[in-house]
């Protein structure tokens, strides 16, 4: 009796230890290659006049941070490409701002209530042609989150 006890707490340990050997597996591998994948997206701002500077906030320099003649954030005087993984990120001057979105494929995504101002939705180059949130004069039909 007291054999088929100790046999019994053996096979649960090792059984315990392989199964949570397997459950720990997977976690530590990481979340998938196409949520790291960096993508090439371009910015340009260069249709904003007057001319100004812009950020994406955690990615780029800031515009808020120091001197605007000084400063390292970027103009819109020219383009710039940034490494952006899949997510939700926000186009910010000292005018106007956005959220987009980077797909799983390495596509921008943002609401059409900007396609006034904004153009390059499906592809990997953000044009953004309005300095100001007008001429839309309507509800915008994006949150920040």
């Amino acid at each position: 009796m007291m054999q088929n006890v100790k046999w019994y707490m053996i096979r649960c340990l090792i059984g315990g230890l392989l199964g949570s050997a397997a459950v720990v597996s997977p976690a530590a591998a990481g979340p998938p290659v196409s949520y790291t994948q960096e993508h090439a997206i371009t910015i340009d701002a260069t249709a904003i006049n007057p001319q100004s500077w812009w950020q994406v906030p955690g990615i780029t320099p800031s515009i808020y941070a120091s001197d605007p003649e000084s400063m390292d954030a970027y103009k819109t005087t020219e383009s710039r490409a940034l490494k952006l993984k899949p997510g939700k990120y926000k186009f910010g001057s000292f005018t106007y701002d956005f959220p987009f979105t980077v797909t799983l494929e390495g596509k921008l995504e943002f609401a059409q209530s900007l396609d006034q101002c904004v153009e390059g939705r499906g592809t990997q180059t953000l044009t953004i042609r309005c300095s100001r949130t007008y001429p839309h004069g309507g509800q915008r039909d994006y949150q920040y989150q």
